[in-house]
Parts: C-alpha cells; sequence; structure tokens
C-alpha cells in the first residue's frame, strides 16, 4: 500500500455492482474505502447489511468497508474512483469539484462516449473538474467475479506513468492485478466499443445463427474497433491487451455481460424499451452506439457491424433488416 502517496483513503463513487466490487477491492487491500450511494435509503440499507442486496445478492462485503451518500467524503480522499455510468460522467465530475483537493487521480471505471459532445470520458472530466487528475480502469471484468475474488486483470491508464503505477500499485492484490497504460485513447476506445459489438454477439446468439457466426462476427469486430482506435490516435498494441481484445472476448461471450444480454433478448423479438425497464444496470453500449457510428462517419471509415446495432437500438431499422444487411456486403480482402 502506498501511504506515502496519499492513496489510502479512497472514495467510490456508484453504489452499483461494479462500484460496489471496487470498493471491496479497496478495504480488502488495507485501504480506509468508503462506498458513495447517490440514494440515502440505499447507503442505509448496505450499511446494515454488509452486502449490495439489489446488484450484488448474496456476497458479503468486508466489515471496513464504510457505507455513505454524502459526497463531502470526497474532501478527504486522495484517490477516488469513478463507477457511475458513463452518461453522468460529466454530472459526477462537476459535483466532485466542488469537494476533492486538486491533484487527486480520479479512475474513471464507466465505459462508454459521452453523447451529445462525442467526448471520451477522461476529456468530460478534465472539462468538468480540471483541477481532478483522469485514470481509466478498464478490461475484462465481471462485478460477480470481482466482488468474489477470483482472479482479474485490468488495465490502468493514465497521462503521468509514476503516478499511474503508484495509484496501481496501492490498489493490485494477488487476485486484482492492475497493468498500467499511457495510452487513454486506446484503452477507453476498447471499452466503450466492445459494448457496442457485445449487443451485436448477443443478438448473434439470440437469433441462433451458430458458434461459427458468431466466430466470424467477433472477429470483423475487433477490425472495426482497431480501426477507430487508429483514427483516434490510440496505439495498436493497447487494442491487443486487456482493455481491447481482452474485454472483447469477454463480453461477446457470456450472458454475465449486461450488453451481450441485452442483444441476446433482441435476437428473440424482445423489444428494446421492455429490456430497458425490467433492468436496474446500465447497458451502455445502446448510449455508446450512436456516437460510434457518428465517429465512424467523420472519419470515413467502414464500421458496419457498429452501425447496425445504432441502427437497432434507435428504432431506425429491425434486427433482420440489419442481418440481412450484413450479410449482402461486398466481399473484399479480409485486411481492407
Amino acid at each position: 500500500m502506498s501511504g506515502d502517496q496519499g492513496f489510502s483513503k479512497v472514495l467510490v463513487a456508484g453504489g452499483g455492482a461494479w462500484g460496489t466490487a471496487l470498493a471491496a477491492v479497496c478495504a480488502r487491500v488495507g485501504l480506509d474505502a468508503t462506498l458513495w450511494c447517490r440514494s440515502p435509503s440505499q447507503a442505509r440499507t448496505m450499511a446494515e447489511s454488509h452486502e449490495n442486496s439489489s446488484y450484488l445478492p448474496g456476497y458479503k462485503l468486508p466489515a471496513s468497508l464504510k457505507i455513505s451518500s454524502d459526497l463531502g467524503e470526497a474532501a478527504s480522499a486522495g484517490m477516488i474512483f469513478l463507477a457511475t455510468p458513463a452518461q453522468s460522467t460529466r454530472e459526477m465530475a462537476t459535483a466532485l469539484a466542488l469537494h476533492a483537493r486538486p491533484g487527486v487521480p480520479v479512475l474513471i471505471a464507466a465505459k462508454g462516449l459521452e453523447r451529445g459532445s462525442d467526448m471520451m470520458l477522461s476529456d468530460v472530466l478534465s472539462e468538468a473538474a480540471p483541477g481532478l487528475v483522469p485514470m481509466v480502469l478498464s478490461g475484462p471484468s465481471f462485478a460477480a467475479d470481482v466482488v468474489a475474488d477470483l482472479p482479474t486483470a485490468l488495465t490502468l491508464a493514465g497521462r503521468d506513468r509514476d503516478m499511474t503505477a503508484a495509484v496501481a500499485r496501492a490498489i493490485s492484490k494477488q487476485a486484482f492485478r492492475v497493468y498500467v497504460s499511457d495510452d487513454l485513447t486506446g484503452v477507453q476506445t476498447g471499452g466503450a466499443v466492445k459494448n457496442v459489438l457485445a449487443i451485436a454477439a448477443g443478438i448473434c446468439s439470440g437469433k441462433q445463427l451458430g458458434a461459427s457466426a458468431l466466430a466470424a462476427l467477433v472477429t470483423r469486430s475487433f477490425a472495426e474497433l482497431r480501426r477507430l482506435a487508429a483514427v483516434l490516435g490510440a496505439r495498436q498494441d493497447t487494442l491487443f491487451g486487456l482493455s481491447g481484445l481482452g474485454d472483447l472476448m469477454l463480453t461477446c461471450s457470456s450472458m454475465q455481460s449486461r450488453n451481450f444480454s441485452l442483444g441476446f433478448e433482441l435476437g428473440h423479438g424482445r423489444p428494446l424499451d421492455e429490456i430497458l425497464s425490467s433492468r436496474k444496470a446500465v447497458s451502455e453500449g445502446v448510449y455508446t452506439a450512436g456516437v460510434v457510428a457518428r465517429l465512424a462517419g467523420r472519419h470515413q471509415i467502414e464500421m458496419p457491424v457498429c452501425q447496425a446495432v445504432a441502427n437497432i437500438v434507435t428504432g431506425d431499422a429491425d434486427v433482420d433488416q440489419e442481418i440481412l444487411k450484413l450479410l449482402s456486403r461486398p466481399l473484399k480482402a479480409e485486411t481492407d
């Protein structure tokens, strides 16, 4: 633990599954950790039961973990995790800026792009809270695995390599390994786009198109991810790491993925509004799909799978129409 770096006191903002799991990790490595919940009633219930029965039922949280609904806890934190949904990043960053000390690292744990501005979340944080230091935590990880203390490996990206490495050491443990990168663009692109692609993979499985089709779809999806990352200035080696290929493999192959399971239900013919209204957790790919499609158009690159998902979630086309369009695309060299 890097107490001399000032990271011993941690605030995790976000009482969902991922925020709860990250708070549990911080408490287990000996950090003075507080989990912030937006709802005072949720905070009280969790403080009494030491369980997040809404998002992670059955998993007991460390006794040392504090639960609060007071964002003023950020004033004494040396490190902050931002584990709220991607589309609330600006709101949360603005609120944190009123309390947090300048120079405190904020680890963005959401995976998405801001609708309206089409900005990366690290840029949203820098704009809304210029005194705080943006970092991004991403990679193949399900909250249930992390809170159960199963082996997990992620990437932490930040501009200052020494500070990023110090933060990574502070939160790492044997079953929670954190690798360091300075490629904020690559790590965020991988995390955001894979959510969109996971919806497509879920649709493929829901429509029972077969394992061969799913393998082909995920492979071509990875090509789209690399294509966009390249024009945004990401390093290609980042995309072959945990936050790119690793995260894509996980979320395109498991019903534990909120985006994959949403796509699976779409493939079964269930309306999107009905799916969303029945869920507590956010499926980020629904909100990121349109942003990715706009970026692809702006940079004049082909991302047909992402475009198909965008068309489906906006109601511009149905699932069968988009599958037919993808199957009717002209053949060309695989690497084009």
